[in-house]
């Protein structure tokens, strides 16, 4: 994972389940991977992820292996 501030802006996409409050993570994808951001903080840090991250990312995600 590498953090980045300056790239294409791509299209955001935020959790329907924040009912538009600014606490949610926000995630996007373009041709280089899938994109993480803080949407209380927009202009931070975006965090960018390979699509082999991303896999793996999710997988430990589902079966709860993070922590």
């Amino acid at each position: 994972m590498r953090e980045t501030r300056n790239h294409d802006e791509p299209n955001w996409h935020k959790s329907s389940f924040s009912a538009g409050a600014e606490n949610c993570v926000e995630v996007a994808y373009d041709a280089t991977g899938w994109w993480l951001r803080d949407s209380k903080n927009p202009n931070g840090p975006h965090h960018h992820f390979t699509h082999t991250q991303w896999t793996n990312f999710l997988h430990h995600l589902h079966h709860d292996r993070l922590g």
